[in-house]
């Protein structure tokens, strides 16, 4: 409130208090600037544990405070130091405990930065509609490279990070170098040459192109559009690892694969070593319990097949069984024919007793012919029954083992008694018995040696 002082009431004179005057000058800054604008370099920058930062804009011939809250300090994309150009955006106020001139910074980005950004932003537009960004074009990555390329400057940090990730995950891998430089002038076609040449020697599976975190104006090289081209024209698979997890640059996009870091890079280009060896195990095991299923349902199909498959010895006896039914049917049809023929004899000369004196001579002759054609009948009879008593004690010869010893063959029988039909069973140290045609041995056998089977053809 304005105090009126006691000598100069009539001239009604207002005087200000401290607080209500600083008040209403802030009140006249913030309607007179608004939110303003201002570039100049950064001095005196000091982050509090609050999360408040301080620090005072400055040019050549003047320098102004400056306050950034927690909340807007938190969504910077960058860490502000002394001597950085930077352009703010602030309400322009008064400090009134201190009654300094004092800017509230609502946002902060490092000066050029916004002209920077244009251009990026027309660069990625133009070359997306030209399809170098399409995801169909991308080429995949080796599952398994046999050796790495790295695109980089020799002195970068990123090198020294991505040959570390490499040696610990993928020891196998082989890595070149093809040193680049990766800021300043002339960085882009460096970049785009290290490109060409690792294409050109085809010495390696994949590419990465990698560098370390910095601001805008030190990745540009990676925002060039020859080198996105280059990427793009690429016969090699490339990972691009530029910058921190929120650095974006045209090579990012053009890349075969985007990966946040340089070492996030090293780690997609290359499976690591123990992993490699747990699927190899797991195959392993997978092929083994392929070969035990396999093992078994072939040993349980050559069980149904033993199963089957008859004896010699109970196929001997039906053999011969068969062959004595037919010797019995052959005898009991010449006991029967025999036996027919005996009851027509008798039957004739009962006939001739009867017939007349006069046709005697007549029945004899043809009784005689009749003799001769049972004779022959007979004997022919005989002929057909011996012949098929012979084919079928042939028949039984063949089955005969023995007939096979006698040809000089022999059987082996195992220790179990079973008969060995391959010799590739036969193990050393084992039993066997061994019998010919007229006698058998039993033997014990030393070193068995596989042997080419002479009967084979040469």
């Amino acid at each position: 409130m304005p105090i009126e002082r006691g000598s100069e009431r009539q001239a009604t004179t207002q005087a200000w208090s401290v607080g209500r005057l600083a008040r209403a000058l802030t009140d006249t800054l913030a309607a007179r600037f608004g939110v303003v604008t201002v570039v100049g370099e950064v001095s005196s920058f000091t982050r509090a544990a609050s999360g408040h930062c301080y620090f005072a804009l400055r040019d050549a011939s003047a320098q102004l405070r400056c306050v950034m809250f927690r909340q807007r300090a938190y969504l910077l994309d960058f860490d502000p130091r002394d001597g950085q150009q930077v352009e703010i955006r602030a309400v322009v106020g008064l400090y009134e405990p201190r009654g300094d001139l004092q800017l509230t910074v609502e946002s902060m980005r490092q000066a050029g930065q916004g002209a920077l950004l244009e251009q990026f932003l027309r660069l990625k537009e133009r070359l997306q509609a030209e399809g170098l960004f399409d995801p169909e074009r991308k080429k995949p990555l080796p599952a398994q490279p046999r050796a790495v390329g790295i695109v980089t400057s020799r002195q970068a940090a990123a090198l020294q990070d991505v040959l570390a990730t490499l040696k610990r995950r993928s020891p196998q891998v082989r890595v070149v170098i093809y040193p680049a430089s990766v800021q300043g002038v002339g960085a882009a076609l460096e970049l785009v040459q290290a490109l060409k040449l690792a294409e050109q020697r085809a010495e390696v599976d994949v590419l990465l192109l990698v560098r370390g975190g910095g601001a805008m104006e030190d990745l540009w090289p990676f925002n060039d559009e020859a080198l996105a081209r280059a990427l793009h024209a690429c016969s090699l698979p490339v990972v691009s690892g530029v910058g921190h997890e929120t650095d974006f640059t045209i090579a990012d996009f053009a890349a075969d694969v985007r990966a946040t870091t340089p070492t996030a890079a090293a780690e997609l280009c290359a499976p690591a070593l123990a992993d490699l060896r747990l699927q190899a195990l797991q195959l392993a095991r997978r092929l083994q319990q392929a070969v035990l299923h396999w093992q078994g349902r072939e040993q349980q199909r050559l069980d149904r097949l033993h199963l089957r498959l008859p004896k010699p010895g109970r196929m001997l006896q039906g053999a011969a069984l068969h062959l004595r039914g037919l010797q019995a049917r052959l005898q009991d049809r010449l006991r029967r024919l025999l036996q027919e023929q005996m009851n027509a004899w008798a039957q004739r000369e009962r006939q001739l007793k009867v017939l007349p004196a006069q046709h005697w001579a007549e029945r004899r002759a043809r009784l005689e012919a009749l003799g001769s054609r049972h004779d022959q009948a007979l004997r022919q009879n005989w002929a057909l029954a011996r012949g098929k008593l012979a084919g079928q004690e042939q028949r039984l010869a063949l089955l005969n083992p023995a007939a096979t010893l006698e040809r000089g063959y022999c059987l082996a029988w195992n220790e179990d008694g079973s008969l060995l039909h391959d010799a590739r069973q036969i193990r050393s140290g084992q039993s066997l018995l061994l019998a010919t045609a007229q006698s058998a041995v039993a033997m014990d056998l030393g070193t068995v040696t596989p042997a080419k089977h002479p009967l084979s053809s040469p």
